[in-house]
This record gives structure tokens, sequence and C-alpha cells, in this order.
């Protein structure tokens, strides 16, 4: 990693405060080749706002479950002298896509909620809806998602169905999101690379993926309506006419 060379602005207990770690973990991050060095004045080092975005950025990550070689190595992928841009940007890409809080539950509570079993639960596991944490305790990253298929459950339809849609749910899911990515990447980042990664670019680049997913959020919601009133409206339909038809049967039968 390069020396930062940038003017300085904070000794290392400044640095400590301003970003709310203590001056042994601050060095700690420094000898695992995590911070660049500072620029030494006399007998003094100083830090300046490149090290501030990096030590966020690694705090980010370590409060998301990231490891130390995990930092490492995403910090290792951003550009040689990275400033606050790039470093935000990247912080950007790891932070969380929704505000919805996870859940920690009792394990017994959610296989109860959701009206399952052991093997029910490790499909959960699977599909990403629920994490277990030890044998008494799961985490429900999407509280919200869970409490949707356990309404699902009520209304009589068996969790393994229920478990079955949310795996094709998944699939269809994760392509149309690798769809809009793969056009922020062709329209956005690769102009921006091809134009050398330009500093007054950062902004743009992650003010483009800060609206890339409410942007796609609603789109998707939009066609899903769409596409759910005609389904219903084909479905009934059918029903309806089949009904119809088997009524007319049972007439002539009679006559």
């Amino acid at each position: 990693m390069n020396v930062v060379t940038s003017a300085p602005a904070y000794t290392i207990d400044e640095l400590a405060q301003r970003v709310g770690m203590t001056v042994r973990n601050v060095r700690a991050h420094q000898s695992r080749g995590l911070l660049p060095p500072p620029e030494v004045k006399g007998r003094t080092g100083y830090y300046d706002d490149d090290h501030v975005a990096r030590l966020e950025l690694i705090k980010d990550m370590q409060a998301d479950g990231f490891n130390l070689r995990a930092i490492r190595a995403a910090l290792d992928a951003l550009p040689a002298g990275a400033g606050p841009e790039a470093l935000a940007f990247r912080r950007r890409v790891v932070a969380p896509w929704t505000d919805e809080e996870p859940e920690i539950m009792d394990r017994a509570a959610l296989v109860e909620l959701m009206g399952a079993d052991e093997s029910a639960l490790a499909e959960a596991v699977k599909l990403g809806i629920v994490r277990v944490l030890d044998e008494d305790r799961v985490e429900v990253p999407a509280p919200t998602l869970v409490s949707a298929g356990a309404s699902v459950v009520e209304l009589g339809v068996p969790l393994p169905d229920v478990l079955k849609l949310q795996r094709e749910m998944n699939r269809h899911l994760a392509a149309v999101a690798k769809a809009f990515v793969r056009l922020y990447v062709e329209y956005v980042w690769h102009p921006f690379v091809t134009a050398g990664q330009p500093e007054e670019m950062w902004p743009g680049v992650r003010d483009a993926l800060d609206r890339l997913q409410p942007l796609a959020g609603e789109a998707l919601l939009a066609t899903f309506r769409l596409a759910m009133e005609s389904a219903v409206a084909d479905a009934v339909g059918t029903e309806l006419a089949g009904m119809t038809s088997s009524g007319r049967g049972r007439r002539r039968g009679r006559s």
C-alpha cells in the first residue's frame, strides 16, 4: 500500500478519537498493513482524512462480520493511492442495502412461528432466510420475509411449498439483480475506469450506485404487480370457466 502524501492533520491520539477506536487498535491495523503509515515530522506521525476513511471502512466491514483477511483483500482491491472518495465508495459497496434490522430469535420460537421442524429450518438456512448462531438462537436477516412466510402458512399453504416458492424467488431475483448490476457496470463503472478513475468522478459513480437499489426495487415491484394482476385474472378465470362447464355437465346428466 502506498504512503499517503496529502496534508497531515491528526496525531495518532486525535485519529483514534476521530474514528472511535483505541490507539492500540489503530496501531494494530497499521502493523497488519491495513493502514498506510503516517507522514512523520520530527518525531511525530501525522495522519489525514484518507486514514480516517480507511479506518471507518474497516470498522464497517468488521461490524458486518468480515474477518481481517477479507478486509485486507477488499482494501488491496482499491486502486493505488485511493483517496477518501474511493474509500467511501468501497464502504458503500459493503454496506447493507436495507434498513431492516436483523432479529435474534429463540430457535424454538422460530420453529413454532413457521410451523416447522428441524429439516425445514435447515432448508431455511440454505435459502439464507435464517442464520444459526448457536443451539438456542438464530438470526433472521429479514424479519419481514419470515413474517410473510408465516402468514402464507396460516392461509393453509404447507411450509415445504412456501420454502419451494422462496427457492424459486431466490433464483429468479438473483438473475434480475445481476441484470441491473450489469447495466451499472457497463454504463457507469466501465466509462469511469476508461476515463482513468479521476477523483472528481467518484461522487457520481457512488451516487449512481445509491440510486440503483431503490430504482430497481420500484421497477421490480411495479412489474410484479402487473404480472400478479394478470396471473390472478387468468387463474381465477380458468377456475370459474371450469366450474361453469362442470355445472352444465351435471345439468345435462340430470335431464
